[in-house]
């Protein structure tokens, strides 16, 4: 029986991919259970099952082949669920009708586990005559906090919160809205965000020309391409929102350009899809092939390579037709073209192994050899099962050999393609792999450098209390098990040690022979000047990349952890979901979390605030009361009142809970997300422009102002400046609680990321475009 390299490894199988009765009880008693049910299942519909089941076990076993989440928790389970992992969605009409119909297409998806894309550019800019009804359009915006609303309230399969992506063409007359719209931290919660760059808004850029921003033939206004360019990396500089799309680079390369236009992608990048298109994903584990590993004599094991991705190719395009899908038009789609989207993972560590410095030239010709000859493998696999099974129908052989992708493979392939047509029309992309990576013995993630070397987590226990565990490197373990305490060689860099442009080019080279796109955080110092990081975008558009993410730690995005290297020094990590540090408060700081209330004075300073939700006949006054700890203004009770006596039960009862968690002490700004993450099944209200999905969302509004005007959270966009009750508590703020001592005590007051939706710790980080949770595993994108 395999044994698992590390605790968590078989958490996350339990919890995630271990099949188990609805009461609970496993059906799958081991992971070799798993792999057997998964190739059962989707080698049921071969000639001969049993070769294949067989087949596909072995590039299951030891985990040498990872499916994607969904296939190894869904195939051979007999459950309605999908098996892809993220879809974009059909184009948005610019109607009322339309927009709504599409809004409940998005919901139907969500429902059954699937992330979804859109494209908003195809919504009238706000301001523009809505002929017929004698009024102006609300814009794109305002039905993306319909979208995002939506999406709050649809708890997805496997009890996973949807993930969404949001486009928007960078000649959309609203597009400097889009910019800016994360920069309200409680707006879009539920988005990533990207721009739609194109050839000619970078030529623009480049030249200093004048852009027109336009809609329907008609030119809104225009301003300087540099202006809006520089608005697009100064909002991700500060709030790492938005990404960039290359997108006429994305439908140049394309093999299906004859076929389709893509606008969109899926949640975290890697999979541009036209309308209805889905992404399904799998990844081949690198630093399971490396041989004799760091030794003289190390290598990967090239031929084992070629018959793992044949294989993989072969068990994906099965999936093809084992899944379900939420909609019809998602399953045409998918059965028409038979995209499938084959990875890496353990990238980084097989490196290690060789003795290749990750982000070195020889490191980045190295992963260059290796994705060229994962794409050669792939495609002459599915032009085998073209031969055999037929190639996907919308296949046309002149115009796929004439595609850009098409264009720099070898002449066998381009043969065996002309030959026998080819199965799938596209096959490669790198998508995040941080819990199936944690699952298969903590390899690198994706094409990511080794985060850290290990870390220390901690684990719930079923009695309620907590233990700690190291959590090792794959390839940390291997050397030491080989060479016991011997310190680790120079070449064996993390993410903490690695410039921009080296990230940078390690995604260049993956993307030259990844046919679809590539999910990649590209992790910056925090003193990045902001030149230097807009050189980060260029180089990444002048090297070929289809896009490019970024991270920079800072006060809005969240303050970085500190993991203890080898020789006991602190370095500041990158915020990887996967293998993210234990959230332990620093050194000598102010949070203290206490078995006992803290003492109330005699006399507290607060404020009330009014509330007049729309429906309610009556008005909520809201009263909270602050102390004053280590120079920090915090909150220490609220009341609520009013006169309707239908909300008296539900308000004592919120009043006493907030309250007896605000005299805790410690960081109590989860209270505000809970509240406003609360959606009345009746439906919410639009208040001063925005939707508020429940008096308790409001109510969490309120507190969330008053934090902000107190001091207690950092909060430019969060509604400050246009709350006069908010500027005038916080024009009343004694002068106790300004200067520097103050911004040292709301820095270490600071949440140190959001707070998981499964298990609850805080520490909720980006990488990869995705949000994962180090504590429990749980992941929105897989």
């Amino acid at each position: 029986m395999t044994r698992f390299a590390a605790p968590i490894a078989e958490q996350i199988w339990d919890s995630k991919y271990r099949l188990k009765q609805a009461d609970g009880t496993p059906v799958d008693l081991s992971v070799e259970d798993s792999w057997r049910r998964v190739a059962r299942d989707l080698a049921r519909t071969e000639a001969d099952p049993a070769l294949w089941e067989d087949r596909f076990y072995a590039a299951l076993e030891d985990f040498r082949f990872l499916p994607a989440g969904r296939i190894l928790a869904g195939a051979g389970t007999g459950r309605e669920v999908t098996l892809f992992n993220c879809f974009v969605m059909g184009t948005i009409p610019d109607s009322m009708e339309g927009i709504f119909q599409a809004l409940k297409e998005a919901a139907l998806t969500m429902q059954q586990g699937g992330g979804i894309g859109y494209d908003f550019s195809t919504i009238r800019p706000r301001g523009a005559p809505v002929h017929g009804v004698a009024a102006d359009a609300s814009g794109p915006l305002s039905f993306m906090d319909v979208w995002d609303a939506m999406c709050r309230t649809i708890m997805s399969a496997g009890a996973r919160r949807g993930a969404m992506m949001a486009t928007m063409r960078c000649d959309h007359p609203d597009i400097e809205d889009f910019i800016a719209a994360k920069q309200d931290s409680a707006r879009l919660r539920m988005f990533n965000l990207s721009v739609l760059v194109t050839d000619a808004f970078m030529q623009a850029v480049r030249e200093d020309a004048s852009w027109d921003l336009q809609f329907g033939g008609r030119v809104y206004r225009s301003l300087p391409a540099r202006d809006l360019w520089n608005r697009i990396m100064r909002a991700t500089y500060d709030y790492a929102e938005p990404g960039v799309i290359f997108i006429d680079r994305i439908n140049r390369m394309n093999n299906l350009r004859y076929a389709e236009t893509i606008a969109a992608t899926n949640p975290c990048g890697e999979q541009p899809l036209p309308p209805y298109g889905a992404c399904l994903l799998g990844s081949v584990n690198l630093a399971r092939l490396v041989e004799a590993p760091f030794t003289p004599g190390a290598r990967l094991d090239m031929a084992a390579l070629d018959d793992l991705v044949r294989v993989a190719v072969h068990m994906m395009d099965n999936v093809v037709d084992a899944s379900r899908f939420p909609l019809t038009q998602q399953a045409l789609e998918a059965q028409a073209k038979r995209r499938i989207g084959l990875g890496v993972t353990g990238l980084a560590d097989a490196l290690l192994m060789l003795g290749l410095r990750y982000g070195a030239p020889d490191a980045v010709e190295q992963t260059r050899v290796w994705m060229h000859a994962i794409a050669r493998a792939a495609y002459l696999a599915s032009a085998d099962l073209a031969r055999e099974k037929g190639p996907f129908p919308l296949f046309d052989a002149d115009a796929f050999l004439a595609s850009g992708f098409m264009a720099r493979m070898d002449g066998d392939v381009r043969a065996a393609v002309a030959e026998h047509g080819i199965r799938n029309a596209l096959l490669t992309s790198i998508a995040p792999t941080g819990t199936i990576s944690l699952y298969a013995g903590n390899v690198s993630s994706g094409i990511e450098p080794v985060f850290a070397r290990s870390y220390t987590r901690k684990v719930l226990e079923k009695d309620g209390t907590r233990r700690e565990e190291e959590v090792v490197d794959y390839a940390v373990a291997i050397w030491r098990a080989r060479h016991g305490d011997a310190p680790l060689p120079d070449h064996f860099v993390d993410a903490q040690m690695l410039a921009p442009m080296e990230h940078v080019a390690m995604q260049a080279a993956a993307q030259e022979w990844v046919d679809s796109s590539i999910s990649k955080t590209i992790n910056m110092p925090e003193d990045i000047g902001f030149q230097d990081f807009k050189d980060v975008y260029l180089a990444a558009w002048d090297l070929g990349c289809k896009g490019c993410t970024t991270y920079r730690p800072n006060d809005v995005t969240g303050s970085v952890l500190s993991v203890a290297d080898t020789a006991g020094a602190a370095r500041k990590p990158d915020p990887d979901p996967d293998h993210a540090p234990d959230h332990t408060p620093d050194q000598g700081g102010e949070v203290v979390y206490l078995n006992e209330p803290l003492d109330r004075p005699g006399a507290l300073e607060g404020a009330t605030y009014k509330l007049k939700f729309p429906g309610s006949e009556h008005a909520i006054y809201i009263t909270i009361n602050d102390i004053v700890q280590a120079g920090q203004r915090r909150p220490f009770e609220v009341f609520i009142n009013s006169k309707n006596m239908e909300h008296f039960a539900w308000t004592v009862a919120l009043t006493r809970m907030i309250s007896a968690v605000f005299r805790r002490g410690g960081d109590v700004s989860f209270v505000v997300e809970e509240l406003k993450a609360v959606f009345d099944p009746r439906g919410g209200a639009w208040i001063e422009g925005r939707y508020v999905p429940s008096i308790l969302a409001a109510i969490g509004g309120v507190i969330e102002r008053h934090m902000v005007a107190t001091g207690f959270l950092q909060g430019e966009g969060m509604g400050l400046k246009s709350d006069p009750q908010a500027r005038a508590l916080l024009a009343h703020k004694s002068a106790g609680q300004n200067g520097a001592d103050d911004d040292d005590a709301r820095a270490r007051e600071r949440p140190r990321g959001p707070a998981c939706p499964s298990c609850g710790q805080y520490g909720l980080m980006m990488v990869e475009g995705c949000q994962t949770c180090p504590n429990c595993g749980y992941s929105e994108c897989g």
